[in-house]
């Protein structure tokens, strides 16, 4: 199963975007588990994970997460698609990212 970790301030204001990766997920029959994180919290979870998504609001810090979690791929989920709270969009990303599109 793939483990799909999103980091923002808090953890909180990507709580929605969770719920509409999972839904995406379900209607695609993708296996796979997605949490949202606080960026505090990268080098507890991000070693973990198989790809990580910075919230744009955090993108400022993508050189501090990178260097906690190591090898893993880390991408800045783009502002547009993340406003529009877009699952499938950032579902396809995870998986591009992963070689899996």
């Amino acid at each position: 199963m793939v483990n799909i970790v999103l980091m923002c301030a808090g953890g909180m204001s990507t709580s929605v975007l969770v719920c509409n990766i999972r839904a995406a997920a379900e209607e695609e029959g993708f296996e796979c588990s997605v949490n949202a994180y606080s960026v505090g919290e990268a080098r507890k979870v991000g070693p973990e994970a198989d790809v990580v998504l910075l919230g744009p609001q955090v993108s400022y810090m993508a050189d501090r997460v990178r260097k906690e979690i190591g090898d893993v791929p880390m991408a800045v989920i783009e502002m547009r698609t993340y406003g529009r709270m877009d699952g499938k969009g950032v579902l396809a990303k995870a998986k591009e990212m992963l070689g899996l599109a």
